[in-house]
């Protein structure tokens, strides 16, 4: 499912003109990437949670070349499972 198909599922859902089903997605998903941009966590109980990981910096290398690369810190917004959503995915 993408972006606009979920959009057309909550117009037919909600009752709603795709615009404002648009507009909906949107606030969701811009206030779900503002918090993990804080470094606050997002949870939707049954469903899953995103939260941001920090990586230190460390000493990598080039798997092509061989060569030692410097790798500097950095942060990576993470997705986990929730337990109810692996259930119904594989009964």
């Amino acid at each position: 499912m993408n972006k606009m198909e979920l959009i057309s599922k909550l117009k037919e859902k909600a009752g709603i003109s795709k615009s404002e089903a648009g507009i909906i997605v949107d606030i969701f998903f811009d206030q779900m990437a503002d918090t993990l941009a804080e470094g606050g966590r997002v949870e939707i109980r049954g469903l899953c949670s995103f939260y941001v990981k920090e990586y230190k910096a460390y000493v990598g290398r080039n798997p092509k070349t061989g060569a030692i690369v410097n790798v500097s810190p950095k942060k990576l917004p993470f997705f986990k499972c929730g337990k109810e959503l692996k259930e119904r995915v594989d009964p």
